[in-house]
């Protein structure tokens, strides 16, 4: 039941903001030019930046996970030098 309110608060802030921001604005990015509304405008712009965020995090942790696998536990370790010596 809270998730359900918790929801509908979300989607009335979120209709609210569009209501007021929805002049059009000139939008220009590299060589692409356009008006769109100053609401969707931002909510593009934060979906692309969640998106590169999730992604280099994803990325990072990807990285850390194989460095991991990589790196020998010490007890291994201690087991080798015994089996040599």
């Amino acid at each position: 039941m809270i998730s359900l309110i918790l929801l509908l608060l979300i989607i009335v802030a979120v209709a609210a903001f569009s209501v007021q921001n929805a002049a059009p604005v000139a939008v220009s990015f590299l060589s692409w030019h356009f008006e769109a509304s100053l609401a969707l405008v931002i909510v593009i712009s934060l979906l692309a930046g969640l998106i590169v965020g999730v992604a280099l995090l994803s990325f990072v942790r990807l990285r850390q996970s194989l460095r991991v696998k990589r790196t020998p536990d010490r007890s291994q370790l201690d087991t080798e030098k015994g089996r040599t010596q």
